[in-house]
C-alpha cells in the first residue's frame, strides 16, 4: 500500500528498514540497529560497501569520539593573564569539541552496530584518559603541598 496523505504507517506498520521509495538507487535507510558493512557514514558513497574502509571509517570514528571526550580536558585549563584571550581560546576548544561530538553523532545515526560500539569505546578509552590525567595533576599539586 503506497504511502499518502491521510496514510499512518507503510503495510504492515514495520518501520525497521524503509526504503526512500522512488528515488532510484538509493539505500536503504535503516531506522533500527543492524550489522554489516554496507553502511553510509558522514560522506556519501563512504565506506563504498568495502571491508578495509568499513573498518577505516570504524577506527576514524573511535578516534573522533576519543578527542571528543579529551578536548573536554581543555575546559578546565586557565590559559594566559589576559581574562578575553583565555575565553577566545576556551570558546575555541569548545567549538571544535562540539563540532567533533555532532559527527560522532551523525556516525552514530547511521543506525551500524559496528560505527556505535566504536564510538562508545572511543568515548570510554577518551573519558579515562581525562580522568586519569586529571587525577594525576590533582596527586602532583597535592604532593607539592600547595594545595
Amino acid at each position: 500500500m503506497p504511502m499518502g496523505p491521510g496514510t499512518m504507517s507503510p503495510a504492515g506498520g514495520d518501520y525497521s528498514n524503509m526504503s526512500m521509495g522512488g528515488m532510484g538507487d538509493m539505500p536503504t535507510m535503516h531506522t533500527s540497529f543492524f550489522w554489516g558493512k554496507d553502511v553510509i557514514l558522514l560522506f556519501s558513497g563512504w565506506p563504498n560497501h568495502s571491508l578495509p574502509m568499513y573498518i577505516l571509517a570504524c577506527l576514524f570514528v573511535f578516534f573522533m569520539a576519543a578527542a571528543a571526550e579529551a578536548l573536554s580536558l581543555a575546559q578546565s585549563v586557565k590559559l594566559g593573564p589576559s581574562p578575553v584571550k583565555g575565553a577566545a581560546v576556551q570558546a575555541s576548544f569548545y567549538a571544535v569539541k562540539m563540532a567533533v561530538a555532532y559527527m560522532v553523532m551523525l556516525a552514530v545515526m547511521s543506525f551500524n552496530l559496528g560505527i556505535f560500539i566504536a564510538a562508545v569505546l572511543g568515548h570510554s578509552l577518551g573519558h579515562f584518559i581525562v580522568k586519569r590525567n586529571s587525577v594525576t595533576l590533582y596527586e602532583r599539586f597535592n604532593a607539592d603541598g600547595s594545595g
